[in-house]
Parts: structure tokens; sequence; C-alpha cells
């Protein structure tokens, strides 16, 4: 039997984990033998997810976390070590959309802010405080860590009346690379993951917009919107040794959507 992507003894952060992308992949993770802890803002879905990952027979736990704020995240991480031992990786999946929409020109200037603060700050707290346990663990001759943020095609495409969000991704997809650069040397590999349209609760209100689903469907390849199960895979092996000469990408995973 292959242990090409086996991650029984490893422990991964999914923030944003008890629901769409974030549950499909801490469902892989788990499925996979890894030990997750689920971070997420509102109780009812981290239980519901926790539910789900352990009647599959996963190792799982839930924190309440607001990644936006450094006191929450610090909190968080504190637990999940305290219960875990050790975080090998991080998937930096929460993240928000804009409230106010229309043209640019009318754009609510402190939604633009509560969107950087969320998708851009929130995603280098997670990523500081992991990257300083996986470097004193490399130092201490345990060198192993995978930090992957969930992105968006919005930052390679021209998101019209959407370049709040749109700038947002761009900025993690530079942040990722240069860390990447920067953490290589510890044995840590850092990745984005960029998202098509999938079908999830963010996107729920476009999905029902009779209008949007026959104008962006036939622009898919595969010719079907994406689901949450679609990046099991991907999370699996960016988790494990696979991947381990892999870092510094943005992997698209968008049904082709992003190249037709």
């Amino acid at each position: 039997m292959s242990t090409l992507f086996d991650l029984s003894g490893r422990v991964a952060v999914v923030t944003g984990g008890n629901g769409g992308i974030g549950l499909g992949m801490a469902e892989a993770l788990a499925g996979s033998g890894c030990a997750v802890s689920i971070w997420g803002r509102n109780a009812e879905k981290n239980a519901a997810a926790v539910a789900r990952l352990k009647a599959t027979g996963g190792q799982v736990s839930a924190r309440f976390c607001d990644v936006a704020d450094r006191a929450s995240v610090e909190e968080a991480f504190s637990a999940t070590l305290a219960e875990f031992g050790r975080v090998d990786g991080l998937f930096a999946n929460a993240g928000i959309t804009g409230r106010t929409k229309g043209p640019f020109i009318d754009r609510d200037m402190d939604d633009w802010r509560r969107v950087m603060e969320a998708n851009v700050e929130g995603v280098a707290h997670c990523f500081q405080l992991a990257a300083r346990h996986m470097v004193e663990r490399a130092k201490a001759g345990d060198p192993y860590g995978r930090l992957v943020a969930t992105s968006s095609v919005a930052s390679i495409e021209g998101a019209a009346q959407n370049e709040h969000y749109g700038a947002s991704k761009g900025a993690v997809n530079s942040f990722v690379r240069a860390i990447a650069v920067d953490l290589a040397r510890h044995g840590v590999t850092v990745n984005t993951v960029l998202p098509g349209w999938i079908e999830t609760d963010m996107t729920a209100r476009a999905f029902a917009d009779e209008r949007f689903v026959k104008a962006v469907s036939p622009r898919i390849p595969v010719r079907r919107f994406g689901t949450p199960a679609d990046f099991g895979g991907i999370a699996v092996f960016l988790m494990s040794r696979s991947s381990s000469y892999v870092t510094g990408q943005t992997l698209v995973v968008d049904g082709g959507y992003s190249i037709f």
C-alpha cells in the first residue's frame, strides 16, 4: 500500500473549516489520517463539522477564531498546540467578500479596509504564528511545515465591481511567494490555491441568479461548477511529503475557467 499521502501523526489547522471549501479540505485531511483543528466563528457550524468528521473516524476538534483579530488567533493557536502538541500544516481558508457592490468609483472604503483586514491580515496573523512554531521545530531537528492559503481566480482576472476582493487575494498571492522563499530553508512550504466558481454558502447568492449561471457555465471547460470536495485531493497533496518540492506556487482549481 502506498504511503505517499499518509498523514498519520500530522496535525493541520483549517481556518473557515466548518463549511464550504475549508470543510472539503478538512474532511479529506482527516480521511488521510491527519488530526484536524477547525477554526471558525460560528459555534453551531463548528460543532456540526466536528460531528461530520468524527463520524468518519477522524481525530478532530474545533476552536472559535476570528482571523482578523490577532488575540483571537493567538488564543486558538495556543489551545491547538496544548491539545495536539504540534501543528504541521495551516490552511488559511477563512475569508470574506465585500458588503458593497457596484462600480469602484462608488466603493465604500470602509468596506475595502474590512476585506483587506480579514483576507490579507488574517492570513498573515495565522501564518506568522504557525511559521514561528515550524521554524522552532526545524531548529530542534524536526523540519516539516505546510502553509496553504485559499486565494481566488479573482486575483488573476479582471474582477469588475469586486476589485477589493480581487485585490485582497492578489496580495495573498504575492505574500505567499515572498514567505515561501524565506521559509524554504526550514523545510516549510507555502502555496496558494485559487478556486474558480465553487458552490458554497458564500456563492449561494450568485448561483441563485439564473442569468449568472447561464453566462458563466459555458465558460467552464469541464462543464460544471466546482464543489468543496474538489479541494480535498489538493489539500492532502500539499499537506503530504509528496509536495516537499512544491513551494511558492499559485495552484488554480477552476475546471479550466481562467484559461478559456
